[in-house]
């Protein structure tokens, strides 16, 4: 359902006993007086529109079904106005009905519609039910952008950022992401913390990071929530604080952010800021898998292995390491790789190791690599080569992995009895989030 905070145009009562003294027929007749125009506005105009600033919604607060019945009315009233035209196909957006929404905004941005601009420019650049046209839709931003429009100055700003149909140019990036800030628009106070906390178009200041980050976390943004929880929990340009971390943490996370879920769920593993917890920590990194998070699937999958927080399941466990392999986790492939060398949650299968790992391998696991050294000295589903594995070894090495070094060093031994030495993969412990 959409927000029930009142719109510039909703009927107010004067005071409570006008509610019960006047007649049911001639309330109804006060409260659609409104327009059908004054409608619509209430239920899809955007709040960073002027005028509507406490009564526009934003696109996630729309009533779709609601907001779709007024403004198709006020459209069939004033059928010229480029402004129903653009609610209506907001209304429409917002209700998954992009094909329906296209044709209207694309009147409404020819007609220089800010709204209409900015949404259609934004499909057109992300390919979003209409043909990518980074170009067409950058040059939409540009309009709505200097027409004072805070959503489409944050949107241009991430067009230069990414160099989405313009040439990349953080400068360019920062400044319209402040521009879009100043008018207090959260996810552009988001973007220029960010901005900072990089150096990326601005000198690199992690206190105007964090005095942006905490504007946006003020107003309710997840994202400026998270990257503020990621300051104190690093420590960049403050004293780590895990309390403040977590707090910034579970803000995100309480919203549905998967990023802040798998982080809170980190630090409740392991009792940073937070009373230990390893039941929680499962049910926060299962939240965030559950949305697709690689990290969250790699390190639900380490507490299934180790049975903490949940019970022992290494076939749960094997599957989610490969849900997170397949999604870019190169530490998870590492520990795929492991089950299927030692046989642990499957059989023995040594070319599914072999496949796991190298995919590691390949990516610059450092982890992988000595893996790999330790396949080829071994012989693990192909012929032992031990000029092979010292050039594993000796890339995990380079890479910064000790025991990479450790088995470099002793294979260049000279020949003396030598402990057998087995593949490992990084400590439950260890997993930074």
């Amino acid at each position: 359902m959409g927000s029930s905070a009142p719109s510039a145009f909703q009927w107010r009562r004067v005071g409570a006993s006008l509610a019960v003294a006047l007649p049911l027929s001639l309330l109804a007749t006060v409260v659609f007086a409104q327009s059908a125009g004054e409608w619509c506005a209430s239920e899809a105009a955007s709040r960073w529109e002027a005028g509507f600033e406490t009564g526009g919604r934003d696109t996630a607060q729309i009533d779709a079904n609601a907001a779709i019945e007024a403004c198709a009315a006020a459209l069939a009233e004033d059928p010229g106005s480029a402004q129903m035209k653009a609610w209506l196909g907001r209304a429409y957006y917002a209700g998954a009905q992009k094909q329906l929404a296209t044709p209207l905004l694309e009147e409404a941005a020819a007609a220089g519609n800010a709204v209409a601009l900015t949404l259609y420019g934004d499909m057109l650049i992300s390919a979003d039910a209409v043909e990518q046209d980074m170009a067409r839709g950058a040059e939409m931003l540009v309009i709505a952008a200097e027409a004072g429009f805070a959503p489409a100055q944050n949107s241009l700003g991430l067009s230069y950022d990414l160099g989405e149909g313009v040439e990349q140019n953080y400068a360019r990036a920062a400044f319209w992401y402040r521009t879009a800030a100043e008018r207090g628009l959260p996810r552009a106070e988001t973007n220029i913390g960010l901005m900072y906390k990089e150096g990326l178009g601005v000198a690199h200041d992690y206190i105007a990071a964090a005095a942006w980050l905490q504007r946006a976390a003020d107003h309710g943004d997840t994202r400026g929530q998270h990257s503020l929880g990621r300051i104190y929990e690093l420590g960049l340009g403050t004293p780590v604080d895990y309390y403040r971390a977590a707090d910034y943490y579970q803000g995100a996370a309480d919203q549905g952010d998967m990023q802040a879920q798998n982080d809170l769920g980190y630090l409740t593993e392991n009792g940073y800021g937070v009373a230990a917890d390893a039941v929680q920590a499962a049910e926060l990194y299962r939240r965030a898998a559950d949305q697709g998070l690689a990290l969250a699937q790699h390190n639900l999958a380490l507490l299934y292995e180790d049975g903490r927080g949940v019970s022992q399941d290494y076939a749960r466990a094997l599957a989610l390491y490969r849900s997170a392999a397949e999604n870019g986790e190169m530490r998870a492939a590492v520990n795929l790789g492991l089950l299927y060398l030692d046989g642990t949650g499957t059989g023995v299968d040594h070319a599914e190791g072999l496949r796991w790992t190298q995919l590691a391998a390949d990516s610059g696991n450092p982890v992988g690599l000595n893996n790999m050294g330790h396949i080829h000295e071994h012989g693990l589903g192909v012929e032992a080569d031990r000029d092979k594995a010292i050039e594993y070894y000796q890339r995990s090495a380079d890479a910064g992995y000790q025991l990479g070094r450790d088995n470099l060093d002793r294979l260049l031994a000279p020949a003396t009895a030598q402990p057998e030495s087995g593949p490992k993969t990084y400590p439950p412990g260890k997993i930074e989030n």
